[in-house]
């Protein structure tokens, strides 16, 4: 007989049997929720053993999501090292399973214009990227210099363009004389791609205009200073030229005017130079300058004697030496050909760099060109991505 399991206990069961109850869904889950609620009032309820490890640690907030090691200060080591800087506040959490809880919170900071806290030390954020950022900068009578933040953050890193970072073939390309020309610099913006480095002449007009677009896009950028080739005529040459024979302070102070022009680049180049750069007398004083405001020093490499690459190395300089230039013939299957024979060379070493100037053919080869190597895997990076750099000694 069908036991009745509604019938009162003891009734209508056979003698052994236990009585099954039968629990809804929704009771069940109703059931583990209030048990999980009642747990964690307990949890919160102690002395708070899991959360006694907590530190307050000033730093920008960091760009990697992963967890980084900690010190026994609880300190992760990009923290320390940016602790001086403005950006927030960080509660860093160690809990008792050993998860790190990091929240976040502004930091108070002096004026009255927007705080900017640094996510990335290796490339601007797009979206900023047409504003300089002013710990990157300093006062001088000419305007506002490029300068190493409190923190030790340089230029040369929070202007580059950012880069895979894998270690395939890589090629660089330099179009400079950018701002000489209204027309031809509206068609280098717009036509090469973004992975061209752009560099502006300093005696150009509309500079920061046109570095602000040129930011924009993507473009890294060189400020191109002009500086005494051999055969130097003073009455046909720009007055802002640097000279092997004036007086240090003179080229400082002609370095200085060219540097405030705008903001936002990464290096130096030099314009002609052939002579200043084989005089090591006259170039070493300017290369310390460089060096000692986080920035690069690009050699556009037409010079056989140029003393920039042993200076560099004395001054700790970040230093780049252009392989070769790419439209000394101006014709567009020319310069084609020359790009194929960049790509050959930096297939053999592993990178190259070459040099261009604003002209439409050029822009236009270059444009077409990197479509196609990129096709055939070859990264076009931004010249700071090439630079010996001692930092990274």
């Amino acid at each position: 007989m069908e036991p009745d399991l509604h019938a009162p206990l003891g009734q209508n069961r056979p003698a052994g049997k236990r009585r099954r109850f039968r629990i809804s869904v929704p009771v069940a889950a109703g059931l583990v929720t209030v048990a999980g609620v009642l747990g964690l009032s307990l949890y919160t309820m102690q002395d708070e053993p899991a959360l006694r490890r907590t530190a307050q640690v000033p730093t920008p907030v960091p760009a990697a999501s992963a967890v980084e090691p900690t010190s026994g200060d609880g300190q992760t080591q990009a923290s320390r090292r940016n602790s001086a800087g403005p950006g927030a506040n960080v509660e860093r959490t160690l809990t008792d399973d050993g998860s790190v809880v990091n929240k976040y919170s502004p930091r108070s900071h002096d004026g009255s214009g927007p705080l900017i806290i640094e996510a990335s030390r290796i490339g601007q954020d797009p979206r900023l990227a047409g504003t300089a950022n002013e710990d990157l900068l300093e006062d001088s009578p000419y305007g506002p210099l490029p300068a190493v933040s409190s923190v030790g953050l340089r230029p040369m890193d929070h202007y580059a363009r950012p880069w895979s970072g894998a270690r395939g073939t890589r090629i660089a390309i330099i179009v400079g004389g950018l701002g000489l020309s209204q027309t031809g610099t509206q068609r280098a913006i717009e036509e090469l791609p973004s992975e061209i480095t752009l560099a502006f002449a300093a005696s150009g007009n509309s500079l920061q205009r046109w570095m602000q677009t040129s930011r924009r896009q993507g473009h890294e950028i060189l400020m191109q200073i002009p500086m005494e080739p051999f055969g130097y005529s003073p009455s046909e040459a720009d007055p802002a030229t640097l000279l092997a024979d004036a007086p240090a302070e003179q080229n400082i102070d002609r370095l200085h005017e060219a540097m405030a022009s705008i903001t936002g680049y990464t290096g130096i180049m030099n314009h002609l130079g052939g002579r200043l750069l084989s005089e090591a007398g006259a170039l070493e004083p300017l290369l310390r300058d460089i060096a000692s405001r986080g920035l690069m020093f690009v050699d556009d490499g037409t010079s056989a004697r140029s003393a920039s690459g042993s200076i560099a190395k004395a001054v700790e300089l970040p230093h780049v030496f252009a392989d070769m230039v790419l439209d000394t013939e101006l014709d567009r299957s020319a310069i084609l050909k020359k790009l194929d024979d960049l790509e050959r060379l930096a297939l053999r070493k592993g990178s190259a760099v070459g040099t261009a100037s604003a002209f439409e053919e050029s822009v236009q080869a270059i444009s077409q060109w990197v479509q196609e190597a990129s096709g055939r895997g070859i990264e076009i990076v931004g010249v700071s991505a090439l630079a010996e750099d001692p930092a990274d000694y």
